[in-house]
């Protein structure tokens, strides 16, 4: 029991006194990783204490991984990195390179004693179900990038609301939550509405989409831009199987299209901006230099981290829709 002392005369909260004592113990060597601490009731018992209180100093250190729990037993020590503040719990849809921007801006916005733990669902509800489920309760804050898997508010009811921001994609049934965010619909319409003179050098616009990995409201805004500007579209899911023909524009979400597009284009002798137009979305420095540049519509995601980063060190409550904008290049 000497591993914790406590003055009661003292104006500092008792399970602050509790915290700072067994950082104490772990920082003068008395408590190593892997050590049992004192169990909640003795503790209780001993400095006449609500379990509350004792309660509530061991969550803290739970949540910032320096002990953790084992059903039965008591309560162990995790980590001797006792500078650690917070533990932040990042779920990410999946890596890439402008993910990869984010993460950066991100974790240089925050306080070198919070740490970051990122995990990622790959679009499949039962890893991203698994990984809230099995997290409960080991982290100060939970961001969470739900992507457009449903019911995705049923599982994160399991977790305390003003601990949790939603990033990228803020659903509907999401709206209760503190959100940095992209306005699909609107950044789509908007970016093809700034070239559509451009636009019309070409015959056909086509949106490769595919439902799993895109935004529903992605779809919705290029379909109600080629619907107001009367432009002759047509929606696919897949470039595998696609005979591409002079005259039409491929706005392409991901990435490894922009790939199977070029290659075709190569195959079929015909020229990118004159005979084929492409648009991607979420820049990056490659597509600054393929092909002489591709144009893109994108957010400013290093702007996204750090706005991420400053909502959550002040924690406000508020939902910031990142803003977008069209590049320009030889690609259109």
């Amino acid at each position: 029991m000497s591993l914790v002392t406590l003055n009661k005369k003292s104006k500092i909260p008792k399970y602050k006194q509790i915290i700072a004592s067994i950082e104490g113990a772990v920082q003068n060597g008395k408590l190593k990783k892997g050590d049992k601490l004192p169990s909640i009731n003795s503790l209780r018992d001993t400095y006449k204490l609500s379990r509350d209180t004792v309660l509530m100093a061991f969550n803290e250190l739970k949540n910032r991984g320096i002990i953790h729990s084992v059903v039965g037993k008591g309560y162990y020590l995790s980590s001797e990195n006792v500078s650690v503040s917070q533990k932040i719990f990042l779920l990410f849809d999946e890596f890439n390179a402008f993910k990869e921007d984010l993460y950066n801006s991100f974790l240089s916005n925050l306080d070198t004693n919070i740490k970051v733990d990122i995990y990622f669902h790959h679009f499949n509800p039962k890893i991203f179900n698994a990984l809230i489920l099995d997290n409960i309760g080991d982290y100060n804050h939970y961001i969470i990038m739900p992507a457009n898997l449903e019911n995705t508010e049923l599982i994160l009811e399991n977790l305390p609301k003003e601990k949790v921001f939603i990033l990228d994609q803020l659903n509907p049934e999401l709206k209760a939550y503190s959100a940095i965010f992209q306005n699909f619909e609107k950044n789509i319409f908007t970016g093809l509405n700034e070239v559509k003179d451009k636009l019309a050098n070409y015959i056909k616009l086509i949106f490769v989409y595919d439902k799993k990995t895109q935004p529903k409201a992605m779809l919705d805004g290029f379909e109600s831009f080629c619907e107001k500007e009367n432009f002759e579209n047509e929606v696919i899911d897949t470039l595998t199987t696609r005979k591409i023909e002079k005259g039409e524009v491929y706005i392409i979400p991901e990435d490894k299209n922009l790939i199977r597009i070029i290659k075709k284009i190569k195959e079929t002798n015909l020229i990118l901006k004159k005979d084929i137009g492409i648009i991607c979305y979420n820049d990056t420095m490659l597509k600054e230099i393929v092909e002489g540049g591709i144009t893109t519509i994108s957010t400013g995601f290093t702007a996204m981290g750090k706005n991420l980063a400053s909502i959550l060190t002040t924690k406000e409550k508020v939902q910031i829709e990142n803003p977008s904008k069209i590049i320009i290049r030889n690609s259109l």
